[in-house]
C-alpha cells in the first residue's frame, strides 16, 4: 500500500530506503536503520521494505502506521535484487520523487543500484560482509555493488580494512565512516539499576554485567570459565548474564553449581539500560571463529555500557577495539582465553577508583563521538553530494 508523497523540502535528498532490516522485528541492523530514517528532515524518507514475520508484527501491529514518514512493505518476507523488485523500487523513486537510494545492508541489495534512476545511492554495512570478502562469489558480488553505488560505508578501522579486500580501489577511495549511535539520555548512569539489583538480591556486591545474544562467539563462556579465578580474589562477586539465545542451555550448564553466576533470560528493549546500570563493570571477551568468518564487526554493547558509566573488559575480535579506548575506557583481551578476562575483572573489581575513572572516561567518550546526531550529520553529508566529506 502507497502513502501518499510527503511535501518536498528545498535542498534535502528525499531518500528512498530499502532494507530487510527493519521493525518491528528486533536487532541491530534495524536499530541502525530505523534511527536514521528517523533522524532525516521531515517529508525527506520513505522506506520500502520486506514483510514481518507473523510473530514480529504481532508484537506491534500499527508499528507502520506510527511511523513519520510513509512504509511500503513488500510482500516478500524477504527482499532480494530480483527484476520484481528492482521495477517496485524504481516505481516507488519515481511516485515519491527520490533522488537518492539508501540501502539498509550493501549485500545483496545494493545490486539494484543500476536499475534505478537516482542521483547519489549510499550503502551500509555492519560487520557481516566481512564474511562477505572473505569467500569467492560473495567477494565478486561485493565488488559490483561498490562499483555502482557512490558509497559503501564501514563501522571502522577493522571492517574498512576487510571490505577494502573485495572492492576496487576507486570504491575504495569513496567509502565512508558510518556507525549506529548510542542513546545516552537512555543509557546512562542512575536508570534503574538499584531495581535490578533488588530484583536479584544483589545488595552492595560487585556485580560483572554481560549484555549481548547467547551465541558462542559473544564469550560468555569465556566468562564462565574465568569465574572461579575471579571469585579466589573477589569471593563476593556476582556475574549477571544478560539475554538469550541458541547458547542459553549450554551456558547454564556449564555455570550450574555456581550461585554467583546469574542469568537474567530475555529483557525487554525497555528495560535494557537498567540491567547495566545494575552493573560495576561489562564484560563480552568475544572471540573470532571459524577461520575469522564469525567476527564482531564492533560491538555497540560496550558502547552502551560506556554510556551508562561502566568501564569495559572486550574481546580482541574483528571490530570490537573500536568500541573501547583501551586503557582509557576499559581493557581489550584475548577472548579465547580465561586467564587475560579474569585478570582484566579482578583488576577493575579491586580498583574501584579505577573502574570508575574508565567509566566517566567512556561516558564522556560515547556523549561526544557515538551519538545518533552525529551519526545522522554524517549521513546527511552522504545522501547531499555538495555537502559529502572526503573519505
Amino acid at each position: 500500500m502507497f502513502h501518499a508523497a510527503s511535501p518536498r523540502l528545498a535542498d534535502v535528498s528525499r531518500t528512498l530506503i530499502i532494507t530487510n532490516d527493519f521493525p518491528p522485528r528486533a536487532g541491530g541492523i534495524e536499530t541502525f536503520v530505523h534511527e536514521l530514517a528517523l533522524r532525516r528532515p521531515p517529508g525527506s524518507v520513505v522506506v520500502y521494505c520486506s514483510s514481518p514475520s507473523p510473530v514480529d508484527a504481532a508484537q506491534d501491529p500499527h508499528f507502520d502506521l506510527r511511523q513519520p514518514f510513509p512504509v511500503v512493505r513488500d510482500s516478500a518476507r524477504v527482499l532480494l535484487p530480483t527484476p520484481r523488485v528492482a521495477r517496485r523500487a524504481r516505481v516507488i523513486a519515481q511516485m515519491e520523487e527520490c533522488d537518492s537510494v539508501l540501502y539498509g545492508a550493501a549485500a545483496p541489495l545494493g545490486l539494484l543500484a543500476p536499475a534505478l534512476p537516482v542521483e547519489r545511492q549510499v550503502a551500509l554495512t555492519h560487520g557481516h560482509e566481512a564474511w562477505w570478502a572473505s569467500i569467492p562469489g560473495p567477494r565478486e558480488t561485493l565488488r559490483r555493488i561498490g562499483d555502482t553505488v557512490d558509497t559503501v560505508t564501514h563501522l571502522g578501522a577493522y571492517t574498512r580494512r576487510r571490505l577494502s579486500r573485495a572492492l576496487s580501489a576507486g570504491a575504495v577511495q569513496r567509502m565512508q565512516r558510518l556507525h549506529p549511535g548510542v542513546d545516552t539520555a537512555r543509557f546512562r548512569p542512575g536508570v534503574g539499576g538499584d531495581q535490578v539489583r533488588a530484583q536479584y538480591r544483589l545488595g552492595e556486591r560487585p556485580v560483572v554485567v554481560c549484555v549481548s545474544r547467547l551465541v558462542a562467539r559473544k564469550g560468555q563462556d569465556t566468562l564462565i570459565r574465568a569465574w572461579p579465578r575471579v571469585l579466589a580474589d573477589v569471593p563476593d562477586a556476582v556475574l549477571l548474564v544478560v539475554g538469550d539465545g541458541p547458547d542459553a542451555r549450554r551456558l547454564r550448564s556449564a555455570a550450574r553449581g555456581v550461585d554467583s553466576v546469574l542469568f537474567s533470560g530475555p529483557v525487554s528493549t525497555q528495560r535494557l539500560p537498567s540491567f547495566y546500570d545494575a552493573g560495576d563493570v561489562f564484560a563480552m571477551p568475544c572471540r573470532t571463529r571459524r577461520g575469522g568468518l564469525e567476527v564482531e564487526g564492533l560491538g555497540m554493547v560496550y558502547l552502551e555500557a560506556s554510556a551508562a558509566g561502566l568501564p569495559v573488559v572486550a574481546g580482541d575480535s574483528g571490530g570490537a577495539p573500536d568500541a573501547v579506548l583501551d586503557g582509557e575506557t576499559g581493557v581489550v583481551v584475548d577472548g579465547s582465553l580465561p586467564g587475560p578476562t579474569a585478570r582484566a575483572l579482578i583488576g577493575l573489581l579491586r580498583d574501584p577508583t579505577r573502574a570508575a575513572q574508565m567509566g566517566a572516561r567512556g561516558r564522556e567518550w560515547v556523549s561526544r563521538e557515538w551519538t545518533w546526531e552525529r551519526s545522522a550529520e554524517r549521513l546527511a553529508a552522504l545522501l547531499e553530494p555538495e555537502q559529502a566529506s572526503s573519505p
